[in-house]
């Protein structure tokens, strides 16, 4: 099992805190963190106005090689629909599902914090993918 740094775990939570807030700010209702299942995890599921955001949250230190939005590769958005519906299974839900990817910039150091962050609604759909619901 890969050994997860203690810094990486402190600004992946710093960044999901972050859009935790952004979206209640917005009107957003957080129903879930860190929903996990067999295959994969949600970072937030979120409603509002009808539809149920399952969002990616992607935290970075700024002139990361690879983008937040980039990480997030065909095998990754796979599991995320996998994992959704999981949820719409176990809960029956049935709001209009979005997939969205907050990318969330960090800085250095001990006093970590956010510098720059991007959300980024409807970032992909199942198209391709099988999915159940």
């Amino acid at each position: 099992m890969k050994k997860i740094s203690n810094d990486k775990t402190k600004k992946g939570r710093l960044g999901e805190d972050f859009t935790a807030i952004y979206l209640e700010k917005n009107g957003y209702t957080i129903i879930k963190r860190n929903y996990r299942k067999p295959c994969g995890e949600i970072d937030i599921i979120a409603t509002k106005d009808g539809i149920i955001a399952f969002v990616e949250v992607k935290s970075r230190k700024k002139g990361s090689l690879v983008s937040g939005v980039e990480a997030v590769g065909y095998k990754k958005k796979g599991r995320i629909i996998a994992t959704a519906d999981y949820y719409f299974a176990e809960y029956g839900i049935e709001l209009q599902p979005r997939y969205d990817i907050a990318e969330v910039t960090v800085s250095d150091g001990t006093a970590v914090r956010v510098t720059d962050f991007t959300y980024y609604e409807d970032a992909f759909d199942t198209t391709g993918f099988e999915t159940q619901f």
